[in-house]
């Protein structure tokens, strides 16, 4: 039977015809679900508004690359300290030896180090920035972070120049134990030096801000600022909740929570920071 005497209704097979050739499957990587909102959109979109969710404000977690791109004029600067990389003092091992896991990371994040440390120009005004990377061991501090922040302010001081730390960690780095604790001290009498040299420091937290970052670095600044909706504080709610027996709010170890309670200065949105960063450095340097 020809195909003109069939009815219309069974000319057509069940289920998808396109043959395999002919699918064309959506490309790994262009639409982005706000973990916040839920909202789903463009990874264009996100990116263009600086991995900011357009619909709730949602700040997304971005690298220590990403903020020099933000911040300096013409995504020009020098990065400096390159060089340091971790070593494994103590032979430590947990779930596989501390050395592996330092390679393992390097290679799957291309970073080879917590935090990066680049220097440049913000709005006519010379910067220094140290940015952490919570991709490397959850951007925890070690010694090799410790001594970035302590060449970071060597230079602020021999070049007059403001220092910016953006913090994003988990705390210190249990794989280097105490090693890693005097990184706290170490950090703190680098920037009693940095003050007395009457050099600006401008800290801000991002999400997460936690644990020894938190009790040094972090909460040091000239200027103590957030970005929206950052989880900062020394230990985790849930641990104050079992150590306390108490339920916390809601909004609990938020930007907003620290900033109620006079733990920061302001919070700025990612959109504004560069703005924001270039009136603070004219302020402190009139």
């Amino acid at each position: 039977m020809s195909d003109e005497k069939v009815p219309w209704w069974k000319r057509f097979r069940k289920g998808v015809q396109t043959s395999t050739e002919e699918k064309k499957e959506t490309p790994e990587g262009i639409w982005h679900r706000c973990p916040s909102c839920k909202n789903t959109m463009l990874i264009t979109k996100l990116r263009e508004n600086r991995h900011v969710c357009p619909e709730c404000g949602y700040h997304e977690r971005i690298d220590a690359e990403e903020y020099f791109n933000i911040l300096f004029e013409g995504k020009k600067y020098k990065e400096l300290f390159g060089d340091l990389l971790p070593v494994d003092f103590l032979h430590f091992t947990d779930l596989k030896p501390y050395q592996k896991r330092i390679e393992d990371t390097m290679e799957t994040t291309g970073l080879r180090e917590a935090m990066r440390v680049a220097a440049g120009n913000c709005g006519g005004h010379k910067l220094l920035v140290a940015a952490m990377d919570f991709g490397f061991i959850a951007g925890s501090m070690g010694s090799v972070m410790g001594e970035k922040i302590a060449r970071s302010i060597d230079y602020c001081i021999e070049n007059k120049t403001p220092l910016l730390i953006i913090s994003k960690s988990g705390g210190a780095r249990m794989m280097e134990s105490a090693f890693s604790l005097m990184q706290m001290a170490k950090t703190a009498a680098k920037l009693n030096q940095l003050a007395d040299a009457k050099i600006p420091y401008i800290s801000l937290m991002t999400n997460p801000t936690t644990g020894g970052v938190t009790a040094s670095v972090a909460m040091l600044g000239d200027f103590n600022i957030a970005e929206p909706g950052a989880l900062i504080g020394f230990a985790g709610p849930r641990v104050i909740e079992e150590t306390t027996k108490k339920k916390l709010p809601d909004n609990f170890q938020t930007s907003e929570f620290q900033l109620e309670n006079g733990f920061l200065d302001f919070i700025v949105e990612r959109k504004q920071l560069k703005e924001k960063l270039e009136v603070l450095l004219t302020l402190m340097e009139n």
